[in-house]
Order: C-alpha cells, then sequence, then structure tokens
C-alpha cells in the first residue's frame, strides 16, 4: 500500500479527494522511528505532528500508561497547533513508519485542505477532553 492509499485510510482523512490527499502528502515528510525510541517528552514544546502508519507506540502521563496509538492515528497535534506543551510523552513499542508535519506545514495544510480542520478541531476536543474530565459533563 502507498502513502496515498494509506493516508485515505485514516478517519481524519478519509472523506478527502484524491487531489486533497495529494496536498496533504506532498506536505509530509515519512519517517521511520526504532523501537524504544522516545519521539514525543510530555513538557517539550511541540513543532511537529505525526501520523501513524504502521506499528504502535505507548503514551504516557505523569509516568502512567494511558493508551496506546497505532496506524491511523494522529499524535503531537495539540501542542504543533497551539503552541503549548506535550501533554503526553510517546514511545515506539514497535518500529514506527510515519509521517511527519512541521508546526508550518500543519498550519498550510488546515489552510489548504478545510475539510480536514473540522475533523482535526474536533480530535483535539476530543482528546481535550480526555485529558481533562472536567471538560466533559
Amino acid at each position: 500500500m502507498n502513502t496515498s492509499e494509506a493516508l485515505a485510510k485514516i478517519p481524519a482523512f478519509s472523506n478527502l479527494s484524491k487531489s486533497e490527499i495529494q496536498t496533504v502528502q506532498s506536505l509530509m515528510t515519512p519517517i521511520t522511528i526504532a523501537a524504544g525510541d522516545e519521539f514525543i517528552t510530555e513538557g517539550a514544546i511541540g513543532h511537529e505532528a505525526f501520523v501513524i502508519l504502521e506499528g504502535t507506540a505507548k503514551v504516557t502521563r505523569g509516568g502512567k500508561d494511558i493508551a496506546t496509538v497505532g496506524a491511523g492515528d494522529v499524535v503531537g497535534e495539540m501542542s504543533t497547533i497551539g503552541g503549548i506543551r506535550r501533554v503526553a510523552t510517546i514511545t515506539a513499542e514497535t518500529e514506527l513508519k510515519a509521517e511527519a508535519l512541521t508546526s508550518r506545514e500543519l498550519s498550510a495544510l488546515l489552510d489548504e485542505v478545510p475539510a480536514l480542520t473540522r475533523k482535526i478541531m474536533v480530535g483535539l476536543i476530543s482528546r481535550l477532553a480526555e485529558i481533562e474530565p472536567s471538560l466533559n459533563p
């Protein structure tokens, strides 16, 4: 499966047109993260978000396991979009194949593909409600 096909299967990108998927892909940088590597560190300022295409990673907050993420998940977007500190640490459990987006690339993507902007915002709100239960009545 090529990157465009993989992106089209990710919920955040699933309703995008082929040309929108190509725009997304043109802004991303493919990367491989080795098993055991911490690629997002709680408390650090975020400069890039990641779309995981293959593999799994452990999410911890305050040293406690809170989730496992894998293919189809977008991570790091909250601090990349908002310029805030990372709210969790993410460590690759297996080798990860991912696509990286810097804050500048992510901003350009949100400007160029409005259909994606709403999906990412809804995802951000859901993730904030998970982190801060008082936001979810």
